[in-house]
């Protein structure tokens, strides 16, 4: 142990001792229903912080250890103010309420401040890297489920063959699947129109009997289609 930091523990040492008498000085002076009344006053507040804490997404406490904590801080706090009122009276009250409301605010900005929001302890873990899966097979789009990806390398349907239209229909909706952004989900869909129209186009009967047999997500269209020609070439 240091010497520079023994004076500090210490200090510490003899304020904690001395708000725990405070705070059991606070219960003794109360009467059942001020106890009762500063239990529901824990209840209610542990309530609100595992609210809180279930609905924040930057990495706070979990609801259980945010309750727990919330409700013993009120009880010290209430039972140390109930304890001032015995020992000094209403002024001395007064000047522990302002000076735990300083404090409070004081740990309250060192937290906002902290960057990122981060809590101490815990690694920071960045945002994994993808690399590239390599060039696309012809007359195949790419998508990426990524927040925030585009969708990449679309030729014309119309100079897809069938069976690169029923590739097409099962990466799109393996890409629905995954977390798009507004606009990347609605170029997804559109293209999943374009691929059925052009489906349509090329086999109407095959495609109708694709319908029929109530397509599911892994259903390759291509499969009940004729391999037809692509727009602007000559069939064989």
């Amino acid at each position: 142990m240091s010497d520079r930091g023994l004076p500090v523990r210490l200090l510490l040492g003899v304020a904690a001792l001395a708000l725990a008498a405070v705070v059991v000085v606070g219960g003794l002076a109360l009467r059942p229903p001020g106890l009762l009344a500063i239990g529901l006053a824990a209840v209610v507040t542990a309530c609100l912080a595992a609210g809180v804490a279930r609905e924040s997404t930057d990495g706070g406490p979990a609801p259980l250890e945010a309750a727990w904590r919330t409700g013993a801080a009120t009880i010290v706090v209430l039972l140390f103010l109930s304890g001032t009122a015995a020992v000094g009276g209403a002024a001395l009250t007064a000047s522990a309420a302002a000076l735990l409301v300083i404090a409070g605010l004081g740990v309250w900005l060192l937290r906002a401040g902290r960057p990122g929001g981060h809590r101490p302890g815990l690694p920071v873990v960045p945002p994994p890297s993808v690399a590239p899966a390599g060039p696309p097979r012809p007359g195949t789009a790419r998508y990426s489920g990524r927040p925030g990806a585009r969708v990449l390398a679309l030729p014309p349907v119309a100079t897809l063959s069938t069976v690169a239209l029923g590739r097409e229909w099962l990466t799109t909706t393996a890409a629905l699947a995954g977390r798009l952004d507004p606009a990347a989900r609605q170029a997804v869909v559109r293209r999943r129109q374009d691929t059925l129209d052009e489906l349509e186009r090329r086999d109407p009967e095959g495609f109708a009997r694709w319908l029929a047999e109530g397509p599911l997500p892994g259903s390759d269209p291509a499969d009940w289609l004729q391999q037809g020609p692509a727009a602007g070439t000559a069939p064989a």
